[in-house]
């Protein structure tokens, strides 16, 4: 596998995403990583490369390479990463004032192709981002 961006609708052996993506290895324990939340559907860990003074990474444990490779049955898992994203600002402090980022694509800045959310936050934000 090259490590590049997968096409819509293309998908992995199960073998070759077991290995694809860094997350996956976070998953699995086989490296470290500064977990600061798990339950049984994702783990949200802080980002080796923060852009904010808190900077957490929420993904899902099913692998998923982008937001645009969801579908209907992942309704549910997408609605509960939101809520876990809630609930780690609230356990971080920073509920009343974060910026939920999901990055689609490489040329949207998506550098691991396992989904995952950004929270950010302990700095000021401009609009539009970017």
């Amino acid at each position: 596998m090259d490590g590049g961006e997968p096409r819509r609708g293309q998908a992995y052996p199960r073998e070759e995403r077991r290995v694809s993506t860094i997350f996956g290895k976070i998953i699995r324990r086989e490296i470290p990583a500064n977990i600061v939340y798990e339950d049984d559907l994702c783990l949200a860990f802080r980002d080796v490369n923060p852009q904010a003074p808190t900077h957490v990474l929420i993904i899902p444990k099913k692998e998923i390479p982008r937001l645009a490779d969801a579908n209907a049955e992942d309704q549910a898992l997408l609605g509960h990463l939101v809520l876990a994203a809630n609930q780690v600002a609230r356990q971080l402090g920073v509920e009343n004032a974060y910026r939920l980022v999901v990055n689609n694509g490489a040329g949207a800045g998506q550098s691991v192709f396992h989904l995952h959310l950004h929270i950010l936050a302990g700095r000021p934000f401009r609009w539009p981002p970017g």
